[in-house]
C-alpha cells in the first residue's frame, strides 16, 4: 500500500459526501459520483481508495427483496441466556452465526443478552426455527418473541 495512503484524522466534507452518495447507490459510476461530489475523476477514485484502505467503505452488495424470495416474516427475538462467561458467549455467537434464518444478532445491554432478527416464509417457519434452532443454540435460557407486521423503515429504504 502507498503511503499516505490511509486517512489520518477525521474525514472532511468531500469525502463524507462520496460516502452518503456510495451507499445510496454502490453501482453509481466514478464520472456521476464525481460529477455529484464536484470533483475530477482522478482525485474522487483516490479518495475512495483511501476510504475503503480506512475503513469507512466495508465493500459493496447488492441488497436483495427477501419478500421476493419468499422470506416475508420478521420476527425480532429477545435471548437471555443462562451464562455469559467470555466462553459461554463466543460459543452462542459462533452457533447464532450459522442460522442462516438469523438476519442479524446483536449483543444488548438490557434484562436480555441478544436481540436477533429472524427471517421465514411464514409464521409456521419461524415456530420451527424457534422450537428446533434458536432454543437449542448454547446457553439459551429464555426467549421472547415480537412479530413484526410491517417495516416503515429498513436497509433497502
Amino acid at each position: 500500500m502507498p503511503t499516505g495512503s490511509k486517512i489520518s484524522g477525521p474525514i472532511d466534507q468531500v469525502d463524507r459526501r462520496i460516502l452518503e452518495e456510495l451507499a445510496r447507490d454502490g453501482r453509481i459510476s466514478i464520472a456521476e459520483l464525481s460529477r455529484r461530489v464536484n470533483l475530477s475523476k482522478t482525485p474522487c477514485q483516490a479518495r475512495i481508495r483511501r476510504l475503503e484502505a480506512a475503513g469507512y467503505i466495508l465493500g459493496y452488495r447488492a441488497i436483495i427483496d427477501p419478500t421476493r424470495l419468499g422470506l416475508p416474516h420478521v420476527a425480532f427475538v429477545e435471548v437471555r441466556l443462562s451464562d455469559t462467561r467470555k466462553a459461554a458467549l463466543e460459543a452462542f455467537n459462533k452457533a447464532v452465526r450459522a442460522l442462516p434464518e438469523v438476519e442479524e444478532a446483536h449483543m444488548i445491554a438490557s434484562s436480555f443478552d441478544y436481540l436477533l432478527k429472524v427471517r421465514t416464509e411464514d409464521i409456521a417457519a419461524y415456530r420451527e426455527v424457534l422450537g428446533e434452532k434458536l432454543s437449542a443454540l448454547p446457553h439459551v435460557a429464555h426467549t421472547s418473541t415480537h412479530v413484526s407486521m410491517e417495516a416503515v423503515k429498513d436497509h433497502a429504504g
